[in-house]
């Protein structure tokens, strides 16, 4: 009988710790089916952040690091330098990446790095219980906003994609999801594209998840799933924000 579907061999067995019905195993199964696809396991050295996803060197089977707090950007800057011949990537979550990690991420963005980033994007702190993150909707109910996430008082929340795009540098930015089949298939064409811009030295990659936190959202994963659709994708609509393949080919 002919295999149709199995686990990639770039994501090791070990049980996964997220929550039920958390997209972090969706998300990291894409990162290991582009590893694969592009026969890059051996030489790829992931970056794992504080968050939710802290401990992704037990699922990855490539060489990985852990980073302090936010400065995931920067190790596979270093790392990057060090061993160009070496495929890097870091997984981060909004509160690692777009807070105490910001300025690592826009000056690896600037100086248009050759790594490649998954920044997934659920609104929330999850692994630290839920507070607002920089990514909370306006309105958004969270340990830290119970009223709802108040602009006039907490600011606006950050569009990541939209904020590199605007820099010079950056090769690659696109904002994809997870919460159907098809922004699933659209996702791991993006992921893999992000990693094949890094093997032809092209420059910093980025993509943006919108993902569901159902624990911390207080609902079912089913009603988290559809939320992404109904709240978080209008807010953070999906789509290509730079790829300057497009602007060498127009010249």
């Amino acid at each position: 009988m002919a295999i149709v579907f199995e686990k990639p061999k770039s994501l090791t067995s070990k049980e996964f710790h997220y929550c039920p019905g958390c997209p972090h195993g969706i998300i990291h199964r894409l990162v290991a089916e582009a590893i694969d696809t592009l026969g890059i396991e051996g030489k790829t050295i992931g970056i794992a952040p504080v968050g939710c996803a802290v401990m992704a060197y037990d699922y990855f089977t490539c060489d990985m690091v852990e980073a302090a707090h936010g400065r995931a950007p920067a190790v596979a800057t270093g790392i990057k330098r060090a061993r160009p011949e070496n495929i890097v990537f870091t997984y981060q979550g909004d509160g690692d990446l777009a807070s105490i990690g910001m300025c690592e991420t826009v000056h690896a963005a600037t100086r248009n790095e050759n790594i490649t980033i998954i920044f997934v994007n659920n609104a929330i702190y999850g692994m630290t219980g839920g507070q607002m993150a920089p990514t909370s909707l306006p309105g958004q109910v969270t340990q830290t906003s119970p009223y709802g996430r108040d602009v006039k008082i907490q600011g606006y929340p950050i569009k990541v994609a939209e904020l590199l795009s605007a820099l010079d540098a950056p090769y690659y930015i696109e904002r994809v999801a997870v919460n159907n089949v098809k922004n699933v298939k659209h996702a791991k064409q993006a992921i893999e594209k992000a990693f094949r811009n890094q093997i032809e030295g092209k420059g910093f990659s980025l993509i943006e998840v919108v993902s569901a936190c159902p624990t911390n959202w207080g609902m079912t994963p089913k009603k988290a799933l559809e939320w992404v659709d109904s709240d978080m994708i209008p807010y953070y609509p999906l789509g290509v924000f730079k790829d300057r393949s497009k602007e060498e080919e127009a010249k």
